[in-house]
């Protein structure tokens, strides 16, 4: 990597905001150890000896790693004051492992997964931590299950199910402007509550290049997205401005 390229990335405005993220969990310190003290180590390795890894697995699927993914959820909790809220109700889409619904749990939330069952390990993990999840496959197009209930907080972290494969040049397919906007409206009219948000996290693109292109960049500010460094904020009502801070319950 050039020098020059290495300097515009220190000061660039990911940089920075990743600075300010860092920056307001110091103020309001959460022990990751506490929280880590909790779960059951010795049952969590055996999870792996029960379930080996698998051919091609990447290391960042090796979800048994309690000490990374505990602290990882420690701070996507503190990043919405889930660490300082009231308690909410929450849906975690593409929940994996359940860490991120174990972490909201300790700090008083209702969280509910949702998540293919492709994953042993996962099913293994999610019965370990005791957390509670939904078993379908997020569709472009096609309207998620009905839970039954609404949410205050709908998550998606590391964003993956709007990659349809790869075509025959070797470029990733992904949703249509169309497809997140079906998915958008889903979300807002059927699982939030009136003063609920939806927070989508997503991976960087290649050469740490950011997931929000041109085109998808104006298209989540025209739904009303508070965009900060990988992530989009939305609120249930388009025309409201979201926060990361703290939101009020509400019941229906």
């Amino acid at each position: 990597m050039r020098l020059s390229h290495k300097i515009r990335k220190l000061f660039s405005v990911q940089a920075l905001e990743s600075v300010w993220e860092h920056s307001v969990r110091l103020l309001h310190p959460v022990s990751a150890r506490k929280i880590l003290a909790t779960v059951d180590r010795e049952k969590m390795s055996k999870l792996r000896e029960q379930y080996p890894f698998r051919p091609g697995s990447p290391p960042i699927n090796r979800f048994e790693d309690a000490d990374y993914w505990v602290a990882v959820n420690v701070e996507r909790a503190q990043d919405l004051w889930l660490d300082r809220t009231p308690p909410l109700r929450i849906l975690d889409l593409g929940c994996g492992a359940g860490f991120f619904l174990y972490v909201c749990r300790l700090f008083g939330h209702d969280a509910l997964g949702l998540d293919t069952d492709d994953e042993p390990l996962f099913r293994g993990t999610t019965a370990l931590l005791k957390v509670q999840r939904v078993i379908t496959r997020i569709e472009p197009g096609v309207p998620l299950p009905d839970l039954g209930m609404k949410f205050d907080l709908v998550t998606g972290h590391r964003v993956c199910f709007h990659r349809l494969g790869r075509a025959a040049n070797g470029e990733q397919k992904e949703w249509s402007t169309a497809d997140w906007e079906f998915f958008i409206h889903d979300i807002r009219t059927r699982f939030l509550n009136p003063n609920g948000r939806l927070l989508l996290e997503f991976n960087p693109r290649k050469r740490d290049s950011s997931f929000f292109m041109p085109e998808l960049r104006a298209f989540f500010l025209s739904q009303g997205a508070r965009i900060f460094h990988s992530k989009a904020l939305l609120a249930a009502d388009p025309q409201q401005r979201p926060r990361f801070k703290e939101t009020k319950r509400t019941r229906r």
